[in-house]
């Protein structure tokens, strides 16, 4: 047996307390110095057999084993430790201007790395509100073409229906024919005259009294109306949801027409921008209403500077927006794709100083109503209130100004009809009301408690459109309007 084992075996033996352990020391037969340790076992009367000690020796091995990968574990941890400590050492050698440099481009590369990321999940989202406008746009030519297939086969149908009585000698006689051989009202009458042939010939004449035509939209007869037919708001219609948009990105926006259609633009003609997110460039412009709808634009402009918050609005030809991060009204005109004018508000909050209750740094919302352009925004000096201008929409220079008692944080939307402002009192509430209204002819304002339906609990954006008489709103991805009626002044 090793004398190391030996040793081991021994200091496990006297470890389990046995107290007659004797050591002795002599020389053996070559002379040499011999130690001689002896144990009494606590257990057993004699010595075990060869099998048994072997078992116990490879019991001894297996626990030298292990704890020799345990030091060889602390050895490497130790070796690492030591390659960390080298690398702090030559750091602190190099100086702290030259290791700030290398965190500094490691930070750089890290920032790279995270654009270049982020740009690639921005133009996935692209690609995939792409393909979902495609598949609708399939999925409704898939429609379209089904109906009129069976629109086709119907009216082949009536076609052949209609041949076939001809051919059974139903048609008019030739000049030859004498005239008592002509068939008599009786035969003529056996025309079926309520096929689809027939039907698509048929014209209708209806008269419609002079009155009406001299009639306004509102019923009253144009001359007793007067110039615009303004009044008080006195009831706001269930919404009605003309399209949803596809991606996160459209969890809220703004869409608008222009009350004040400058060609080529029309009255039908409908902007949208989605505001979800920090670098809003895009419009999206939609020549028709059907286009809309669908998901269809027309063309798509591209902003020089970004847009920021739900308060764009386009009137007479531009469209009129904040730039982001600022307190500047931008003027756009459409047709030039070119900046046409940019104004500062004096002391407007932006940024989040004074939104609407929801949010999305609606600091400065733009409005239009049947007087002009106005910004609702608020100031230092008002102490968060709501402050209202009229601006010149071709300078954007402030042309009148008034102060209101309505906290701006305190209401979720606001607009605007024949010079009196209207709020709204929550963006979530499935029950909300039109809560205050601010008469900029009289300069008083009070309390109103007519019902506003926000269908889908996430009003972002609400429009007055004078030419429509309508409010346009985004309610959490959808895109709807509301019928309103105004009382007499």
């Amino acid at each position: 047996m090793p004398a190391l084992q030996m040793l081991l075996l021994a200091c496990l033996v006297w470890g389990t307390g046995a107290r007659t352990a004797q050591l002795r020391k002599a020389n053996d037969r070559s002379g040499r110095c011999q130690y001689t340790f002896s144990v009494a076992s606590p257990s057993e009367s004699s010595c075990p057999e060869q099998g048994q000690a072997m078992s116990a020796i490879q019991e001894l091995q297996r626990d030298s084993s292990t704890q020799r990968a345990d030091l060889e574990s602390a050895i490497a941890r130790l070796s690492s430790l030591e390659s960390l400590l080298n690398r702090l050492t030559l750091g602190q050698a190099a100086g702290p201007q030259e290791t700030q440099g290398v965190l500094q481009r490691e930070l750089g590369t890290l920032r790279k790395e995270r654009d270049q990321l982020e740009t690639q999940s921005r133009e996935l989202e692209v690609a995939y509100s792409n393909l979902l406008r495609d598949k609708s746009a399939l999925e409704e030519e898939k429609r379209r073409l089904v109906q009129e297939n069976e629109d086709l086969a119907r009216r082949l149908e009536s076609s052949s229906q209609e041949v076939a009585r001809l051919s059974r000698g139903q048609c008019p006689q030739t000049r030859d024919t004498p005239r008592d051989a002509l068939p008599d009202s009786r035969e003529a009458s056996q025309w079926n005259l309520d096929t689809l042939t027939f039907q698509e010939l048929k014209s209708e004449l209806t008269k419609v009294p002079a009155s009406q035509i001299l009639e306004s939209p509102s019923g009253r007869p144009r001359s007793e109306e007067g110039d615009d037919g303004c009044g008080e708001l006195v009831w706001v219609g269930e919404p009605v949801t003309l399209r949803t948009a596809e991606t996160i990105t459209g969890k809220y926006g703004v869409w608008m027409r222009d009350p004040r259609p400058a060609f080529p633009h029309t009255r039908e003609t409908t902007w949208r921008v989605d505001t979800v997110g920090t670098d809003i460039h895009q419009v999206f412009e939609y020549s028709l209403i059907s286009q809309f709808v669908q998901g269809y634009p027309s063309k798509v402009y591209v902003l020089p500077r970004a847009l920021e918050s739900t308060g764009a609005v386009v009137y007479a030809g531009s469209l009129y927006f904040q730039g982001a991060e600022s307190r500047t009204v931008i003027r756009y005109e459409l047709n030039t794709e070119a900046v046409k004018a940019e104004k500062d508000i004096p002391g407007a909050g932006y940024h989040g100083q004074f939104p609407y209750s929801w949010g999305g740094y609606t600091d400065i919302d733009l409005a239009v109503d049947e007087t002009g352009l106005w910004v609702i925004y608020s100031t230092e000096e008002a102490k968060g209130a709501i402050v209202l201008s009229r601006m010149n929409p071709e300078s954007l220079e402030l042309e009148q100004t008034w102060e209101t008692n309505i906290r701006k944080q305190s209401v979720a939307n606001a607009f605007i009809i024949c010079g009196t402002l209207y709020t709204v009192s929550s963006y979530s509430s499935a029950d909300a009301t039109v809560n205050f209204a601010y008469d900029t002819g009289t300069g008083v304002s009070k309390t109103l408690t007519i019902p506003f339906k926000n269908r889908y609990k996430y009003s972002s954006m609400i429009d007055y459109n004078p030419l429509e008489r309508k409010l346009f709103a985004w309610d959490n991805f959808n895109m709807v309007t509301y019928d309103i009626k105004l009382s007499r002044m």
